[in-house]
């Protein structure tokens, strides 16, 4: 997948979001916007209601969507037989992108309405999205190979020492360019409070834009034929994020590790819960439009 494909994949995926969003606030707007205590008198309130056939039909259409992201995510990581098939970034953000739009259709089901056992599994779910998202900026501050496959520091320095390699011996990139390259992300591998790692990571973003417009004038000036300064831009900027990512991996690494700790038990709580609610409901003959 090319990087433009890759782009309109996610634009897609987000334009899915705000046109189910956009659709089902349209056909509900009223109904959600009254009154707990006076939607029985809505005139949607037999369609919208959880039970409903609109509102039954969120919450199992957004429960399926829940239930395939989890599952094709965690097949994917997990078998070996599937591990040619996809990028495993590229089945991460479809991970995410089902366990947005099915936690959302699920949100609607219940009406804005919480209640019993099921908060638990709602509240749950939303725990999970909101650690989902902030894992998932986690994962994009370590080291990866192309396929996704998280790096050590060792192979991360090795690919950083390729990319010099690269460089040097291929466009003939001045040393001093180089130099310079490995010296805007600070040292390497330094431990940093948890707490300080937003800010810094915003002021290194703005760093390296800076650091990339004044290698980008340096190669006008230096031995790199013109016809190669786009791809040895895009190098530079290569070397400049693992670069940024190597000086970070200590904190990330020991982040990520609490991040599954809240992430993992409130999927299972809520998957549990889900699993009892869909049970009970089948067990008092509940059905959809079946």
């Amino acid at each position: 997948m090319t990087n433009r494909v890759h782009t309109i994949y996610i634009s897609l995926l987000i334009i899915i979001i705000f046109i189910t969003l956009a659709v089902i606030v349209s056909i509900g707007y009223d109904y959600y916007t009254t009154p707990l205590t006076e939607r029985f008198f809505h005139e949607d309130y037999r369609l919208l209601k959880p039970s409903g056939s609109i509102g039954h039909g969120y919450g199992i259409i957004g429960t399926l969507l829940l239930l395939i992201g989890v599952a094709s995510y965690v097949i994917r990581k997990r078998v070996k037989r599937f591990a040619r098939l996809g990028l495993l970034k590229h089945w991460l953000e479809f991970h995410i992108f089902l366990c947005t739009l099915g936690p959302l259709l699920i949100l609607f089901h219940t009406a804005f309405k919480f209640g019993g056992i099921v908060s638990i599994s709602f509240w749950s779910m939303v725990a999970v999205v909101l650690s989902g998202i902030i894992g998932r900026y986690i994962y994009l501050q370590m080291p990866r190979s192309i396929d996704g496959v998280e790096l050590s520091f060792e192979e991360s320095r090795e690919l950083n020492y390729d990319l010099s390699h690269q460089l040097r011996q291929k466009y003939n990139l001045d040393d001093s360019i180089i130099n310079r390259l490995d010296n805007y992300s600070g040292n390497e591998s330094q431990a940093i409070n948890i707490l300080s790692l937003l800010p810094i990571m915003i002021k290194g973003f703005w760093e390296d834009r800076s650091a990339l417009n004044e290698i980008t004038i340096s190669l006008k000036n230096s031995n790199v034929p013109r016809k190669n300064i786009k791809e040895v831009k895009k190098m530079c900027k290569a070397k400049l994020k693992l670069n940024r990512r190597l000086s970070l991996l200590k904190t990330t690494q020991r982040l990520f590790s609490y991040w599954h700790i809240i992430h993992f038990p409130f999927a299972i709580l809520m998957l549990v819960i889900m699993v009892v609610h869909v049970g009970i409901t089948l067990a008092f003959g509940s059905r959809w439009i079946f």
